[in-house]
């Protein structure tokens, strides 16, 4: 079971980025056009939200059963200086759920809105900022802090 949620963890993690840069995309220039707020972008803000919890879910089951986390986690004085496993013991897991609720407070915030600008500018600010701690920690090919593939395999 752990290879099939590491490779599904992997897939996933571009569904999130596309949404969330989607989201992004349609917050901007609904903004800057003053749009109207219609249905794709309430689908798209709900669609969005709804893959980062995915992901989290998958995510959280991953650290929960990692042999590499109950490495760390039973070893935690030596290998907290161990960048990888304090990278993915600490710094992933506390970023990415930063960044999921994040997406959830400005997707419920957007949803609450009473104007279609504000809706807009409300996921334009939100998403924004979760897409960027994403970005820090996500284990990219070239980090410094811990490197994986773009693409896990089984």
């Amino acid at each position: 079971m752990y290879p099939w949620l590491i490779f599904f963890h992997s897939i996933i993690r571009w569904f999130v980025l596309a949404s969330l840069i989607f989201a992004i995309y349609r917050a901007y220039n609904g903004y800057k056009l003053n749009a109207v707020f219609n249905r794709t972008d309430d689908s798209v803000r709900h669609w969005t939200a709804t893959i980062s919890h995915i992901q989290l879910t998958i995510g959280s089951v991953l650290y929960f059963t990692s042999p590499l986390i109950k490495f760390f986690l039973a070893n935690f004085k030596e290998q907290v200086r161990n960048i990888d496993l304090a990278f993915f013991g600490v710094a992933h897991i506390l970023l990415m759920t930063i960044s999921v609720v994040i997406i959830t407070i400005g997707s419920a915030l957007a949803k609450r809105k009473s104007t279609d600008k504000e809706k807009f500018r409300t996921m334009l600010v939100y998403f924004s900022i979760a897409l960027l701690i994403i970005f820090l920690a996500i284990p990219w090919p070239f980090s410094p802090f811990s490197s994986r593939p773009y693409f896990r395999t089984l």
